[in-house]
């Protein structure tokens, strides 16, 4: 699927921190913790709790974000439809994985078990 170039750089310029905290929100509401959200950041980034605090604490736009990010090899197995896109079909690799976060985010927010989430860890 394609995104206009505007909506990628907007993306890309988005500050990881700003975003954080909604995620956590979302998962908490939920009945999910903290230590799931990172479980499943962990996973499809590589990045562990510390390095993760470090990148929220220098505020990294998501550019940045995923630019230092180990992409799981597995992340291609993430599919479906998130904010209104399918994931598999976005064509712009930083959108395709900020979008693999969110929908990581809502499966868990949703209440899918974390080993179903972390497909084939």
């Amino acid at each position: 699927m394609n995104t206009t170039g505007l909506h990628d750089e907007r993306i890309a310029k988005m500050i990881f921190a700003s975003v954080y905290p909604l995620y956590l929100a979302k998962v908490e509401k939920k009945g999910r913790t903290k230590e799931e959200l990172h479980q499943v950041i962990t996973w499809l980034t590589s990045f562990n709790n510390e390095q993760l605090k470090d990148l929220i604490e220098k505020k990294v736009t998501f550019e940045t974000f995923f630019w230092l990010a180990t992409l799981n090899p597995n992340a291609y197995l993430i599919t479906g439809v998130i904010c209104g896109y399918r994931v598999e079909e976005i064509e712009n690799p930083l959108t395709q994985q900020v979008r693999y976060l969110d929908k990581l985010v809502d499966e868990l927010a949703k209440g899918r078990k974390v080993e179903k989430i972390l497909r084939g860890w």
